[in-house]
């Protein structure tokens, strides 16, 4: 049976996460009702990864496999979806590539303004304590000298391991917010928003880099600060192998 990548971006603001939930609106249940629908029979979709409650998306995955042809004009599609939710893409892929298996890494981005700015109220942290970004930098790259990232993993998660390989990890200037950007093969639960609010807290002088070290060190996530909101943090961007698409 043929097995199509759906690309999805989204506002998640209104939304109880990407995955679905029982009696709860998501983005899982919002497309599942278009495709179902437009084709007149329900698709099952597997997230290539969970996103929190708020958090939002440029780029996400589903896979679903069906022996429909389904269009690759997503026009019509979209006009049956909320307008915070977008179906970008539509491709058949290699019958073993997975939505979220086959995925080599993620890569995230949380803004923060720190200056009142009602076009930013829902996607930015307005957090108005003065900060250091070379303080944020430094911390940054700390991230590039460990793989154990239990202190920055909630309670209650199910995996095997709290090992991360971090690709990028740097605090930049984009739009007139100050931006984390991270980038791993795999990141744990609550781990992007842990980090901010953490790195924050040295940024803003309540601890030091070598905290920040000894945080990460002390693999107990009591130590991390997670109050950090969802409304900041962007999914930017899935990878894949170059690869996994068929000619079809």
């Amino acid at each position: 049976m043929p097995r199509y990548f759906i690309e999805v971006a989204y506002k998640g603001t209104h939304y109880s996460g990407f995955q679905v939930q029982q009696n709860a609106i998501t983005i899982q249940s919002v497309v599942e009702d278009a495709l179902q629908i437009f084709y007149r029979q329900p698709l099952q979709l597997t997230c290539s990864s969970r996103t929190d409650a708020g958090v939002h998306a440029l780029q996400n995955f589903y896979h679903v496999d069906t022996d429909l042809p389904l269009d690759k004009k997503v026009y019509n599609l979209n006009a049956l979806l909320p307008n915070d939710v977008v179906i970008k893409n539509i491709a058949q892929v290699k019958d073993n590539v997975h939505a979220r298996f086959s995925g080599e890494a993620r890569e995230y981005k949380y803004f923060i303004t720190q200056d009142k700015n009602p076009f930013l109220e829902e996607t930015a942290w307005r957090y108005v304590f003065p900060l250091d970004i070379e303080i944020l930098n430094a911390c940054a790259a700390v991230l590039f000298e460990y793989q154990d990232f239990t202190s920055f993993s909630k309670k209650h998660t199910q995996v095997n391991n709290f090992n991360c390989d971090i690709m990028l990890s740097q605090w930049i200037y984009e739009n007139d917010c100050l931006v984390f950007n991270v980038k791993a093969n795999r990141f744990l639960r609550g781990m992007v928003r842990g980090l901010v609010g953490t790195m924050l807290l040295a940024g803003r002088g309540t601890i030091s880099v070598a905290d920040f070290r000894n945080i990460i060190e002390a693999k107990d996530c009591t130590k991390a600060n997670f109050s950090t909101p969802a409304h900041g943090l962007f999914l930017v961007k899935v990878t894949y192998p170059d690869d996994i698409y068929t000619l079809a």
